[in-house]
């Protein structure tokens, strides 16, 4: 999934809960503080004996390690019996985004007693992180052998798991201790492969895999502590024992009977928002908490739920990479954010996320996609991703003060027009460069991933559209001048960033802000430099015409350069209406690396404010694009080539794929409600196919 937001915009909506860490958390604890944001009354400071009765949720993120021990028959009872031991380790690779932990969401009540005597009870689940290529990060597996079953590796994954836990404790006047415990519950996967025959005979061949998903119950223990932070707003730490007894399952493919235990440890951090008469739950859903900042710490959340169906339409052939008629499918995220501000200027920001669904065809079948919330890997299952941690440093140099709205990965404060902005970490590219007002946001306005991003700007990202790199930013006068640097996939499209940074991206901007008739408006326009590892169309066709099969450019990847321009436009017509509009070149000889496979395009459309019709919160947008390829990126794909996202295993006859995209946006209780239309005329420059219609309902609530 590849989403344009602006990490620095408290309109934008970029994508944490805090791993802001143990020691961070007890800092607060002694500590008052005062959130200060533009639309929610401030958070008063908390009095001295702070009232821990009443019901809570919250959000979680935590490590996870665990160890299994294990009994198989793999010849049937009359065998004998292999048994073993392995761990499910604790790993974190950042450069994969793969690891150990763990997000997660809880609720639960407290009551009080007078002696300050703490009785409460908590429900909670938690989701691992997963490739979901190679899924399942909390992990273990061990290898046996002998002459009689082969070659054998059995494993066990942890998919989801949680608890319902009675806590007892001692409230202080700003501490609560407390001891917890209860029943716990976990979905896990067993696996069995048979990595090479037995010597004689045997059931499985060699490279067969058999996976049994199960339910286990059992108990949990633990001790935490909780702090107030501001308001209603506490904060958590817990350290948790989980042990499930003896499960069995059968592999049927090799007769294999396979019993296991299993036992996990976990370390969790988390915030807790108190419901109580000043803050009910109704009001909950109607408006939402109150949002969380003090002085050095910051969190919020977002949610989004959208639907998307496209009903039949003309479909003579259909390949790899096709749309296909007559489906639905959905796509649910849940991003936290959490930040920490270290001294003047500097700024660490964390988003874990939770995300689940898939986009129409499994996100294939138009290089203009019609879901920005769809990553190009999905799953059936929810699991989350650190899709960004990086530092951000502003150095102000002078100018007008202007203020500075808390938001998204973002502290509210003050900083002088002319200032230096340093980011490092992990990050979407499109947080910095080639951001727009009005077309730049698939939870907000537009959805199509060649509206929201210049279709051209194949920008460095995981197959989830994020990158590590760094990026400089000099706003002087009108001018913004940036520049950075980001790290490519080890391949193009693929999940897993390069961590030698051998493949890598030059971006350069230039942004110019100016006003007609008093009307404000931006003009930037943007560069990109590829290295890396890419084939050229012209050599994957030659070598086709050799083998006769299809087009691979896989085949004559090797090390070059890919570049590309665009120009990105947002004016303000009159109040309440703007206008954008984008357009863009990219070397249309070589594959794209990383976003999707167009090598040129226009795109322009209008965002209107629901002011005009007395509905002061709604918004209509609509919009199009043109977009389009080369003539020998024509003829790869109709030599069977497959691209990022299109492919229908041949092009006899091509054409632009031309999107029209209109949305209606209005506010319902705590969220947003949108409507959405697209038409796609030649979907995957395939004149032979469509037009395709996609219907767009999208929910979502943010703090």
């Amino acid at each position: 999934m590849f989403r344009g937001k602006t990490i620095r915009n408290a309109c934008a909506l970029g994508r944490p809960p805090a791993l802001a860490g143990l020691g961070i958390l007890l800092s607060l604890g002694s500590q008052t503080f005062a959130a200060d944001l533009p639309i929610k009354a401030p958070v008063p400071y908390f009095a001295n004996g702070y009232d821990w009765t009443g019901w809570y949720v919250g959000a979680h993120v935590g490590l996870i390690r665990g160890s299994s021990s294990w009994t198989s028959t793999p010849l049937g009872p009359a065998g004998p019996t292999l048994g073993g031991a392995f761990d499910l380790p604790l790993h974190f690779d950042f450069m994969g985004g793969t690891g150990s932990y763990v997000a997660g969401l809880q609720g639960g009540y407290n009551y009080v007693s007078p002696s300050r005597l703490m009785l409460g009870v908590e429900a909670d689940v938690s989701l691992p992180n997963s490739d979901v290529v190679v899924p399942f990060s909390v992990s273990g597996n061990q290898t046996v052998a002998s002459p009689a079953i082969g070659q054998v590796t059995y494993g066990e994954s942890v998919i989801s798991y949680g608890s319902v836990r009675a806590r007892v404790g001692y409230a202080f006047d700003q501490l609560l201790v407390y001891g917890t415990g209860g029943f716990a519950w976990t979905y896990d996967q067993l696996s069995r492969s048979q990595d090479a025959a037995p010597a004689a005979g045997g059931i499985a061949a060699a490279g067969t895999i058999d996976m049994v998903r199960l339910w286990r119950l059992g108990w949990v223990a633990g001790i935490g502590v909780e702090i107030p932070i501001a308001g209603n707003w506490t904060g958590k730490a817990e350290f948790l024992e989980t042990g499930f007894g003896r499960q069995s399952a059968f592999f049927a493919t090799s007769a294999d009977t396979f019993h296991s235990t299993l036992a996990m440890q976990s370390v969790r951090f988390g915030l807790n928002y108190r419901l109580d008469a000043t803050n009910p739950a109704g009001e909950l859903f109607t408006k939402g908490p109150s949002a969380l900042e003090t002085d050095r710490f910051a969190f919020h959340a977002q949610a989004t739920f959208l639907n998307q169906a496209t009903p039949a339409f003309r479909s003579p052939y259909l390949g790899t990479n096709s749309l296909n008629p007559s489906q639905g499918r959905e796509t649910t995220d849940v991003t936290l954010y959490a930040g920490v501000r270290l001294w003047q200027g500097a700024e660490v920001w964390l988003n874990p996320e939770i995300d689940q669904g898939f986009g129409l065809s499994g996100s294939v079948g138009v290089a203009g996609f019609p879901s920005g919330e769809a990553y190009k890997v999905g799953a059936s299952y929810p699991y989350t991703r650190l899709h960004r941690a990086f530092f951000r440093q502003t150095i102000d140099l002078g100018g007008e003060v202007q203020d500075v709205s808390a938001g998204f990965n973002q502290f509210s404060g003050k900083q002088t027009a002319d200032r230096l902005v340093i980011t490092v970490g992990k990050i979407g590219v499109p947080d910095i460069f080639d951001t727009n007002r009005y077309a730049h946001d698939p939870r907000g306005d537009f959805m199509n991933w060649s509206l929201v991003d210049t279709g051209t700007f194949d920008y460095a990202a995981d197959a989830w559209g994020y990158s590590v790199g760094g990026a400089i930013e000099w706003y002087t006068g009108p001018w913004t001048i940036r520049g950075g640097v980001f790290d490519l996939s080890i391949a193009p499209n693929t999940t897993s960033l390069d961590s030698r940074f051998s493949q890598f991206q030059w971006i350069g901007e230039i942004e110019r802000r100016y006003a007609i008739f008093g009307q404000p408006g931006k003009v930037a326009l943007t560069g990109f430099l590829t290295r890396g590892g890419m084939g050229s169309f012209q050599d994957a066709i030659d070598l086709a015409a050799i083998t006769g099969g299809p087009a691979d450019i896989t085949a004559v990847r090797r090390y070059q350069s890919r570049g590309g321009i665009s120009i990105n436009l947002e004016q303000q017509l009159i109040e309440n209406v703007g206008f954008f509009a984008r357009a863009g070149y990219a070397d249309g000889h070589k594959e794209p690396y990383e976003f999707t496979d167009i090598d040129r395009t226009v795109a322009a459309g209008l965002s209107v404010s629901g002011k005009l019709w007395q509905r002061d919160d709604d918004v209509f947008g609509i919009a199009g694009v043109v977009n389009g390829i080369s003539n020998v990126h024509q003829a790869f794909l109709n030599a069977g080539g497959l691209g990022i996202l299109v492919g229908d295993g041949q092009l006899p006859h091509p054409g632009s794929e031309g999107i029209l995209e209109t949305y209606y946006s209005f506010p319902w209780f705590a969220s947003r409600i949108t409507l959405d239309y697209q038409l796609i005329i030649n979907p995957a420059y395939n004149r032979d196919r469509g037009p395709a219609s996609v219907f767009g309902v999208r929910v979502h609530t943010q703090y």
